[in-house]
């Protein structure tokens, strides 16, 4: 798919070395075609990771979008510099009057604190009621996920008695959804987070579908009725050596980490793993895209939120 970047994005140089089409400005103005226009609030602390890892898994469609990327302006970044920001990132109140056919609301260190105790929550709940009119659809990932499900439909988190770090399998629990489309019956993704949801609160919802969830990993998408917010509790959109770095990273700060599981051949961390999700992580994106964007939003960007 050609996704259309600024020029000088970084990720862009990144996604050509992979062959993948990230088409620039310069050609997505000689196209006589409407693109989809997907918002990225992306809460990382790695926003440049971040970008190149959900970029590469909305480039697996014919369909052209054209991407905004936000971060919280209540929020000083420390891993992302300000001139990165500056150049290729803007804020929800500079955007809040345009319409979007999608938006990805990304994961973010943070779970363990309350909802309330996080500096930018006014600011996210501000943007998730936004949502409910001015897009679409709206893909939660892990954190933002579970920040989606409690502002909601006040679903909240709790903590686990130990991090879920590691590859997991999954079930598919409704086939027919247009979401789980060429699904496996069983799935592998990456989880890394330290709370998570409960089953039977979402199964208990009248507004909430659960789709998929893991034996070991709990909840994994959970998806409103309407199917205009969905949430995804793992980390589909992760490199292969993404969980290596966070283990190397959290030993050497000296913390209580163990291997992720189901990750390192052999479990050995000196050996290279391999990645097993990548089908999985390709097809959930562009079902999204889609099924639930392309189909179902209007060709006048401007109508969307009309029948809401």
């Amino acid at each position: 798919m050609p996704i259309k970047v600024d020029n000088n994005l970084p990720a862009k140089q990144v996604l050509q070395q992979e062959n993948i089409f990230v088409m620039g400005e310069n050609r997505a103005i000689q196209q006589d075609i409407r693109p989809l226009q997907i918002a990225i609030l992306n809460l990382m602390p790695l926003k440049q990771a971040t970008e190149t890892q959900l970029l590469r898994l909305l480039s697996n469609t014919p369909l052209q979008v054209e991407i905004t990327l936000l971060h919280p302006e209540t929020h000083k970044s420390k891993n992302t510099s300000k001139d990165h920001l500056l150049s290729f990132y803007t804020t929800y109140r500079e955007i809040k009057e345009k319409k979007y056919d999608g938006m990805i609301i990304t994961g973010a260190p943070v779970e363990l604190m309350d909802f309330e105790d996080v500096g930018y929550w006014d600011e996210l709940k501000e943007i998730m009621e936004w949502t409910k009119y001015n897009v679409t659809s709206t893909f939660h990932i892990c954190w933002g996920a579970q920040a989606g499900l409690y502002y909601h439909y006040g679903i909240n988190k709790h903590a686990l008695p130990h991090k879920m770090f590691g590859i997991f399998n999954h079930d598919v629990l409704k086939p027919q959804c247009k979401l789980l489309r060429g699904f496996d019956d069983q799935f592998l993704v990456p989880h890394s987070r330290h709370t998570g949801v409960s089953v039977e609160d979402i199964k208990n919802h009248p507004e909430l579908d659960l789709l998929s969830e893991s034996p070991e990993a709990g909840v994994y998408i959970a998806m409103s009725k309407d199917e205009k917010q969905i949430f995804v509790t793992g980390h589909s959109e992760y490199d292969t050596l993404t969980l290596k770095q966070e283990f190397i990273r959290d030993k050497n700060k000296g913390l209580d980490i163990k291997m992720p599981k189901n990750y390192f051949p052999y479990d050995d961390e000196n050996q290279y793993p391999h990645a097993t999700w990548r089908g999985h992580a390709h097809l959930i994106y562009s079902n999204w895209l889609n099924y639930y964007v392309y189909q179902q939003t209007p060709y006048l960007i401007d109508q969307i939120g009309d029948k809401q």
